[in-house]
């Protein structure tokens, strides 16, 4: 592991990329096989003056159905936490979307901030990883733009439950016996007794993704060696010193994390914040936002989250650049 340095070179390489002003529209990927409808936003390069995108929640700096700039593009998957929605890494998706990726960001059904009826069942564990493969297939198959895509560029963000998401996506095997390492047996977390008592069941993977940035992945120990062994894509590891001080439920511990990229096969690029808590990798907040939800929104004293943020999305284009944009696939 290394402690988390600004990447001053990835910032210079991302400046130089921003030509465009990020598109967004909104979509719905219909209902298939008895599960529900899938609500997104899509991110894309654009040509046009940057303008504003208002939402329910929140006013977003992008061009509404601006026309896509560019041929072949690579696609990028956006997974959020628990509680989190298409709009919880917006600056993450802009970013890339400035640099030439096309991003897809879900609200996961029935485990979102607007509906969290699945978010303490079973299907909060299975059924994140099956959304990811139903919002590719409908983006490559479906979606209005898909021949601006290169299916052969596919890469996922993952926070939290995103993260772990991402892992199962890229081969992780969850084992439920393993649980005992991170609810006691006293816990009163709703996702413990569900795990005490259910069978592992089967899990949907996906090899149409070639390269995972993961921040603060949740439910860290119930892969171990073996459930990791087959993961074997390109991954950065985001890791928030303070986490799990700031959370409830148990779901996202540094010691989680550090087992993470103890037992990958193939070692992760680790980046360790220094001072940030587990909700640093969420935007910085609007002051309506830090009213509302002070809890996601309040930094330890002489941590600045938008400084963070301007690095990590550097850094996670970069990763994302070196992987799935090389000169053979251009």
């Amino acid at each position: 592991m290394r402690v988390f340095r600004f990447l001053l070179v990835s910032l210079f390489c991302l400046a130089g990329t921003l030509v465009h002003a990020a598109g967004l529209r909104l979509i719905t990927a219909p209902a298939e096989g008895g599960s529900p409808v899938l609500r997104a936003a899509v991110w894309s390069p654009c040509a046009e003056p940057v303008g504003e995108v208002k939402l329910r929640s929140m006013t977003l700096a992008a061009t509404e159905t601006c026309a896509i700039a560019g041929e072949k593009l690579p696609l990028i998957v956006i997974s959020h936490g628990y509680g989190g929605s298409f709009t919880s890494h917006h600056d993450t998706a802009e970013a890339l979307a400035d640099g030439g990726f096309v991003v897809v960001s879900l609200s996961h059904p029935q485990d979102s901030g607007a509906d969290t009826s699945r978010a303490d069942t079973l299907a909060a564990l299975t059924e994140r990883p099956a959304d990811i493969t139903r919002l590719i297939d409908y983006m490559l198959n479906a979606w209005p733009d898909r021949d601006k895509l290169d299916a052969r560029r596919i890469g996922l963000f993952g926070f939290s439950r995103g993260g772990y998401t991402g892992l199962v996506v890229a081969g992780g095997k969850p084992n439920f016996d393993n649980a005992g390492a991170m609810c006691a047996e006293s816990s009163p977390w709703p996702i413990c007794a569900v795990l005490r008592t259910s069978e592992t069941p089967p899990f949907v993977h996906d090899p149409r993704v070639k390269a995972i940035v993961i921040a603060d992945p949740a439910f860290g120990p119930l892969f171990g060696q073996t459930g990791l062994k087959d993961v074997k894509i390109p991954i950065q590891l985001w890791q928030s010193e303070r986490s799990g001080e700031d959370i409830t439920g148990g779901e996202v511990t540094p010691d989680f994390v550090s087992t993470i990229d103890r037992d990958l096969p193939i070692k992760p690029d680790l980046h360790i914040v220094s001072g940030a808590g587990h909700f640093a990798f969420l935007p910085p907040c609007t002051a309506d936002l830090a009213k509302r939800i002070s809890r996601i929104c309040t930094d330890r004293d002489g941590f600045d989250r938008a400084a963070f943020h301007a690095q990590l999305n550097a850094a996670v284009f970069e990763f994302f650049r070196k992987h799935l944009m090389t000169s053979d696939q251009r």
